[in-house]
């Protein structure tokens, strides 16, 4: 779907929902069929196979509600893991799984064309809440079923727990200008974001770089790597707003996924501050559900499977398997160190922070080279060309040095100053929001490249 095409979707639901708002069940019902279509844009299919595996989980959830012998709710809560197991390896993998028979991955993209990845790890929030007895469930099936594919999340996220959305859904939802200007500064940040920083650093340097290490100099492909992080976050992050801001257009306020992460100290600190919904569905329902904690050495080796999982979830590549065994090694030491010298020790000074700071970035932007990476030969051709020390910069302008001092600078804005931005547009005359607007999307047309480029994260 076009981001033309998206926005045309989003004001029609918009007007719909609201026109129905103070009947809940006419709603959810809007919401329902916006969901369905969104998803059918991929393959009709989707508009079978999403109901149908939606109400599995919650008639899964009706008996974890009701029964409480230990042996069948295990088997309830099992048969939901298997489930969305299957749903998330098929959908993410299928092609390289029936590439494995013959003429490659490419050929058998159309089975998938929308992974589901972000909508199985949501259906898994609620069976294992449901089975932990952590949140409460929904006896509406109508309900369930627009919360569980809340067509925002469905795409990359942010991975909402279908419990929160579920409390969000049952109450008549309120929208004030305030809120609504907070939701179109969202969007447009999100755009800003996408079209004229993560775009144009991937098709002037990072897309160039990566396909053809060796016509670059070390100094390039070392800030290709650099420029690679802020397209990554970017692109990422300006998902999130456009999510964030479209779920408060009908009154669903979605989690924040991104906290300044390369202003991070350690690791630990930086996967609390980095894609905050995933990091926390691996800690909350995959890394705490793995045994032998109580032994010394298992909870790290737990870590490291859990984010070579994480890594592999990505792609079934070596890149991704290397990107996962190096975050999770990183995060075992780091945790480590963190006991034997206290939980809660600082950086004693500004230097010491900024050291730690910047050694953190540097081991982020290392691992971020095999999460680009086409294979483990391509990253380490990238690897090689930085370790060459060759220097020169002929492809480097002026325009790119620019958009990347720009991004850098954003992780120096302070978020009491951004907080301000963000009220004083909300707080503005409905035509100055309406003119911001306007001019961007003009900007965009004029000065955002060609074509649709996709999120990075649409294909997960």
């Amino acid at each position: 779907m076009s981001a033309g095409a998206y926005y045309v979707f989003v004001a029609a639901v918009f007007f719909l929902y609201w026109t129905v708002a103070g009947s809940r069940h006419a709603r959810l019902a809007v919401v329902l069929l916006a969901n369905y279509l969104f998803a059918a844009r991929y393959g009709l299919f989707y508009v079978v196979l999403l109901p149908v595996c939606s109400s599995v989980d919650f008639l899964v959830g009706l008996g974890l509600m009701r029964f409480r012998a230990p042996a069948l709710r295990r088997l309830l809560v099992g048969a939901s893991v298997a489930l969305n197991v299957c749903l998330l390896v098929g959908s993410r993998h299928m092609g390289w799984m029936l590439g494995r028979l013959g003429g490659g991955a490419a050929q058998w993209d159309w089975v998938f064309p929308l992974g589901l990845s972000f909508y199985t790890f949501q259906a898994l929030t609620y069976s294992i809440d449901l089975y932990r007895r952590d949140a409460d469930g929904t006896h509406s099936l109508l309900e369930y079923l627009a919360s569980v594919s809340f067509f925002p999340t469905l795409l990359a996220g942010p991975i909402t727990r279908v419990a929160d959305l579920l409390g969000q859904f049952s109450k008549r939802p309120m929208l004030d200008g305030s809120e609504g200007g907070r939701a179109f500064f969202l969007i447009g940040l999100g755009l800003l974001k996408k079209t004229f920083l993560a775009n144009f650093l991937a098709e002037n340097l990072v897309n160039r770089v990566f396909d053809t290490p060796t016509l670059y100099s070390g100094a390039e492909t070392l800030i290709a790597v650099y420029a690679y992080s802020l397209e990554l976050y970017f692109d990422f992050s300006g998902y999130t707003d456009i999510a964030r801001g479209v779920g408060m257009l009908l009154g669903i306020r979605l989690p924040i996924n991104f906290d300044r992460p390369y202003a991070a100290v350690n690791l630990t600190d930086f996967w609390r501050r980095w894609h905050l919904t995933f990091s926390n569905w691996l800690r909350d329902y995959l890394y705490f559900s793995l045994p032998g904690k109580r032994t010394q050495a298992m909870p790290y080796v737990n870590l490291v499977i859990t984010m070579v999982l994480g890594g592999l979830w990505h792609g079934i590549t070596w890149p991704f398997f290397a990107w996962g065994l190096l975050h999770g090694t990183g995060l075992a030491a780091t945790r480590a160190w963190m006991a034997k010298r206290g939980r809660k020790r600082k950086p004693a000074n500004v230097w010491a922070k900024a050291a730690a700071v910047f050694g953190t970035y540097q081991f982020v932007c290392l691992t971020w080279v095999f999460f680009r990476a086409s294979s483990l030969e391509n990253a380490f051709a990238i690897l090689g060309r930085i370790g060459s020390l060759s220097v020169g910069f002929e492809n480097i302008s002026l325009t790119l040095l620019a958009a990347l001092a720009i991004g850098a600078a954003t992780f120096a804005v302070r978020k009491q100053w951004y907080a301000w931005v963000e009220d004083r547009f909300a707080r503005s005359p409905f035509w100055v929001q309406a003119a911001a607007l306007l001019g961007l999307a003009l900007a965009i047309r004029l000065l955002g490249g060609r074509g649709n480029v996709p999120f990075v994260y649409s294909r997960f």
